[in-house]
């Protein structure tokens, strides 16, 4: 199995991936060891003086003011997390919830919390165990961090909760810990208060759903492209040098993935024909302006995950110079307003799709194709419902482009009286992948359909490589009414599990 050895610098992309969705081992570096101890070394001397230090022997928060004496701090450390693990609703995926543990460990390992090494290895022991703390859709505020999902994951170190083991089945904390051979984390000073502070949940799902946006703009360049060719629309709007001249370059990437899938088409170009038009509508002629701008959404929102994959997030840090300072880096807004711009983009791409669909079913817009795409229009509905379904998943796409991170609530005696809301954003933005992946299956269901519904006409190798492959997977063609669901469902997963892009790269080569 593959295995993310985890350093003091921060982590990739990659790392948090295979780790959360593909189960990786987890080791640490000798390099994070030694910066572990030495850290804690610090943290050490400091609770040795009289003088109260903020996190090591003070109280957190509201109720820094009073100074803790050395008999009462390990019961500080394990009181905070017991308190903090206070979160509600359902629970949070497990591959959120090992990205979260995984990230918290990488800042641990970075040297600037003052965490002792066997509390990190600890840490490494449960994900390499697939022990998955229960962690609660409600809690986090985004500013000093992930406060209640990162606690009860804390509070499973502690041999306390309730956890799920890698057979699925939730059990007491202690009982997985014992049974994997791992021996419960005796909180020292600071050690609560470091398992708390940070962006982790956020970040990890922000890394998730690059990742599946990502394939999601590549397959939505794919079925703009189907749509096209089953409107008898032109792609010498695709043409680079017309892109050039407005050097976006998601643009650009999305123009050529759309060329080179309808290359060789007999369907485009026949807007002069027995329909005249003079230009094709926006949905289809904008498609690469559109995708384009998401695509760079996603550059930028893919910058700032790099920035925090590198990030030692907590309060107070250990410095290099041995101070421990207090400071804001758990704010979570560069996060936050990262994951509302891709919230926005997925609803405006799963937008325009809408209106191709809606286009191709349209006898008036369609350009000689059937009404709803039926069989026999009257006797039969077609695609009817399938658009108003899709309808539907749009209109709660722009629900939930609604921006998390311009709201803020007090809270903690307003003394955090400003906060990030971007574990809020983050879990709206999975919902919004989830409905753009099924929005971009009805356009691929409603094209596919159109185009060998264009008789005589010879679609793109590429094209006809995607609906070989759909028919394949058990999506029927054209013909009379039938259980639309299943097909709907089949074609989801084509797209979501990458087949589509599989499909088509047979042919293209590899998209950007």
């Amino acid at each position: 199995m593959h295995t993310v050895v985890v350093g003091t610098s921060g982590v990739t992309a990659s790392d948090v991936l295979a780790v959360a969705r593909a189960g990786a081992r987890v080791e640490l570096s000798e390099e994070a060891v030694a910066a572990l101890a030495a850290a804690r070394e610090i943290v050490d001397a400091l609770a040795a003086k009289p003088d109260p230090v903020y996190g090591v022997s003070t109280g957190f928060g509201a109720l820094a003011t009073r100074h803790i004496s050395p008999e009462l701090r390990a019961q500080l450390q394990r009181n905070i997390v017991r308190s903090h693990a206070a979160g509600m609703g359902p629970r949070v995926e497990r591959e959120v919830v090992r990205a979260l543990m995984f990230l918290r460990l990488k800042t641990v390992c970075s040297g600037h919390t003052g965490v002792r090494p066997e509390v990190a290895r600890t840490m490494a022991a449960l994900l390499n165990a697939g022990i998955t703390p229960v962690v609660h859709e409600y809690g986090s505020l985004g500013c000093s961090g992930d406060l209640a999902p990162l606690s009860h994951c804390a509070l499973t170190l502690m041999g306390e909760g309730d956890a799920e083991g890698p057979d699925g089945v939730v059990r007491p904390a202690a009982e997985l810990l014992a049974a994997h051979g791992i021996q419960p984390v005796e909180l020292r000073e600071k050690e609560g208060l470091a398992l708390l502070n940070g962006t982790d949940g956020m970040l990890g799902m922000l890394v998730m759903a690059l990742a599946d946006l990502d394939r999601l703009y590549r397959s939505a360049d794919v079925t703009a492209a189907l749509s096209l060719e089953a409107l008898l629309g032109t792609d010498k709007v695709l043409a680079p040098e017309l892109h050039a001249i407005r050097p976006h370059p998601g643009q650009a990437a999305s123009a050529a993935n759309m060329l080179a899938v309808l290359k060789g088409s007999g369907l485009t170009g026949h807007h002069q024909d027995d329909a005249p038009r003079v230009q094709d509508a926006y949905s289809v002629r904008c498609a690469p302006q559109v995708a384009g701008a998401g695509r760079d959404t996603l550059a930028h929102a893919r910058l700032v995950a790099d920035r925090e994959l590198a990030s030692a997030v907590d309060n107070p840090v250990v410095l290099a110079d041995g101070r421990v300072e207090s400071n804001g880096n758990f704010h979570g807004a560069p996060v936050a307003y990262v994951l509302d711009f891709l919230a926005i983009a997925a609803a405006d791409l799963g937008s325009i799709a809408e209106r191709r669909t809606d286009r191709l079913l349209d006898k008036n817009r369609s350009h000689g194709l059937p009404p709803f795409l039926a069989d026999d229009a009257g006797v039969d509905s077609g695609l009817m419902i399938a658009q108003y379904t899709q309808a539907a998943l749009v209109s709660e796409l722009k629900r939930l482009a609604v921006p998390a991170s311009a709201d803020s609530i007090p809270s903690s005696a307003m003394q955090e009286d400003h906060v990030s809301m971007g574990w809020s954003a983050a879990r709206k933005l999975r919902t919004a992948v989830d409905n753009l992946a099924r929005v971009l299956a009805v356009e691929l269901y409603a094209a596919t359909r159109a185009i060998e519904l264009r008789e005589g006409l010879t679609p793109a190798p590429a094209s006809r490589a995607v609906i070989d492959a759909l028919r394949d997977a058990g999506v029927q063609g054209p013909g009379p009414d039938r259980f639309l669901a299943p097909d709907l469902a089949v074609a989801d997963a084509f797209l979501r599990e990458g087949r589509l892009l599989a499909a088509v790269e047979t042919v293209t080569g590899p998209l950007r």
